[in-house]
């Protein structure tokens, strides 16, 4: 299916079934659709991102990911205040690259079209650019604050693998690019070979612990995830905000999508989503599961932390606080791609 195609079951899926929910402002497409050209085919471990704007993001049910028609839409409640202004939007990372463009799928009022204009006009300039690097740096920064040696180690693993991964953001930002979720490392990867800094991935690959990793060992991992992602799968029960996540639908793109990384010659690139899944499949274990099922795969998850050099607690903090040294050469980095960059404007 051509990105074109899915956008369309997605536009359809928001006029039958949500074009009625209770306080809808708009709807508009977001994530790795919005960076594809419509005659692109939609790769087989990717979704389409929806995010639905409500006066009240809390009501009702939150749909996650689920299958439309033959595509997986993911969809994503925003409140009104969340977007408000195009300042709020072109300082927000998460937020700006998905009104960037012509994204506006379903706006009553003309309020989010206007502001999809303002954020289109000012997304390419500097002092933007520069702000939502500095919103990725703070995230990464308050992330390594708030890891937690009390927090089971499933949560430890979390907390110190996003504030991690994130220094892929800061670059990504820098260059105009999609700050992408599961295959960050490897769009990072291309963007700094594009701008002649390619050594520079080794050290991102090595805060993360996986610049050595062999094809083999990663190989052996994945599969150990496919295994305790089914279990997972089969006794989820707590409203986990990542539910959607580990679920029979989204296995495409856990696993398949793992694979494609790994057949495709980036195994320590797809390390980071390996071991982000791994580490939410024991939280639910941890939560829902009997302890002999978590207890079984609780081993598997301990030697993929060790392959990344990681045994406990003391190392996940002297791992974040080599992130925090570390951030200032990202930061350089990021501010050599910003004058580099020729699409970026005063």
């Amino acid at each position: 299916m051509i990105v074109k195609e899915a956008k369309a079951l997605a536009r359809q899926w928001v006029m039958e079934e949500a074009s009625s929910v209770s306080g809808l402002h708009g709807a508009y497409f977001a994530g790795s659709a919005t960076w594809l050209p419509d005659h692109a085919d939609l790769p087989a471990a990717s979704d389409v991102d929806i995010n639905l704007v409500l006066t009240n993001p809390n009501q009702g049910d939150k749909r996650g990911k689920f299958i439309y028609q033959g595509v997986l839409l993911e969809v994503t409640y925003l409140s009104i205040d969340q977007v408000g202004t195009p300042d709020q939007v072109l300082a927000h990372y998460h937020l700006a690259g998905g009104l960037r463009g012509n994204s506006i799928i379903l706006d009553p009022s003309g309020q989010l079209t206007e502001l999809q204009a303002a954020v289109a006009r000012g997304f390419a300039r500097g002092p933007w650019v520069r702000r939502r690097c500095e919103h990725a740096r703070d995230n990464i920064l308050n992330g390594i604050r708030r890891m937690d040696q009390d927090a089971p180690f499933p949560d430890q693993a979390i907390g110190w693998l996003f504030p991690t991964g994130v220094t892929t953001h800061v670059l990504l930002l820098a260059g105009l690019k999609n700050p992408t979720v599961r295959q960050r490392y490897m769009a990072v990867r291309e963007l700094l070979a594009d701008y002649g800094h390619l050594n520079f991935h080794e050290a991102l690959l090595e805060l993360l612990g996986c610049a050595q990793l062999s094809r083999q060992r990663v190989e052996y991992h994945l599969a150990a995830l496919a295994d305790v992602f089914d279990a997972a799968t089969s006794v989820i029960r707590t409203p986990f905000p990542f539910a959607s996540d580990i679920s029979d639908i989204a296995r495409p793109v856990a696993i398949d999508g793992s694979r494609d990384l790994i057949e495709r010659g980036y195994h320590r690139e797809a390390v980071f989503w390996i071991a982000v899944t791994y580490s939410r499949c024991q939280k639910v274990l941890h939560e829902d599961a009997p302890d002999e099922l978590r207890d079984r795969f609780d081993t598997g998850h301990r030697q993929l932390l060790a392959d990344l050099g990681i045994a406990s607690f003391t190392e996940f903090r002297e791992r974040g606080n080599q992130v925090v040294t570390v951030l200032t050469r990202v930061w350089e980095m990021a501010e050599e791609i910003i004058a580099a960059n020729p699409e970026i404007e005063d």
